[in-house]
């Protein structure tokens, strides 16, 4: 039985309405259960790049992603490079949630970084003490383990049907149902 942590994924139930997570997957970094988590978003792109938000970023063609709702005037990352990157939190094994950004700016302008291992995002997914629970109760969530290829090399259009294939075949059915029932 798996259970809310960080590093587990939200994968939203095929008939959630709610627009910011229809049909998204999300990684959760952080949960405590009576004060709240927050995760990110990992499959929904963002309309700009991450030059376009930063300016010292010269590197013009680096996706960004929307997070989820929250303080969207803020930028987030998550990384496998923890050997160049200070100060970040290991939410999973080989995954890590922040560090030092002006270090990131720096290392991307210079080459050093691979690309392929770190995602940015936009804004953040936020629930407050027992919401998350509280949803999963109402099958609005299905969770899952995350897997690294499936976070960080999957393309962004095919990560929620991934998700729910990997859960084997009792989910996989799921990932060909209309977003609206009514319309089978």
């Amino acid at each position: 039985m798996v259970s809310l942590s960080p590093g587990m994924l939200l994968i939203a139930d095929p008939f959630l309405k709610d627009q910011n997570f229809a049909r998204t997957v999300v990684l959760l970094c952080e949960h405590q259960e009576n004060k709240g988590s927050f995760g990110f978003v990992i499959n929904k792109l963002f309309d700009q790049h991450l030059s376009d938000l930063v300016p010292e970023v010269l590197v013009n063609d680096i996706k960004i992603y929307y997070g989820g709702p929250v303080q969207i005037d803020t930028i987030h990352f998550i990384h496998q490079q923890p050997e160049l990157i200070r100060g970040g939190f290991e939410i999973r094994q080989g995954v890590y949630w922040g560090g030092e950004f002006d270090q990131v700016v720096s290392l991307i302008n210079s080459g050093r970084l691979d690309l392929n291992k770190i995602k940015f995002f936009i804004g953040y997914s936020g629930w407050s003490g027992g919401q998350l629970e509280n949803e999963l109760n109402e099958k609005s969530w299905i969770l899952s383990e995350s897997n690294v290829p499936l976070v960080f090399e999957e393309k962004e259009q095919n990560i929620w049907p991934q998700a729910l294939k990997n859960l084997g075949s009792n989910f996989a059915i799921m990932a060909n149902f209309p977003i609206d029932p009514l319309l089978n």
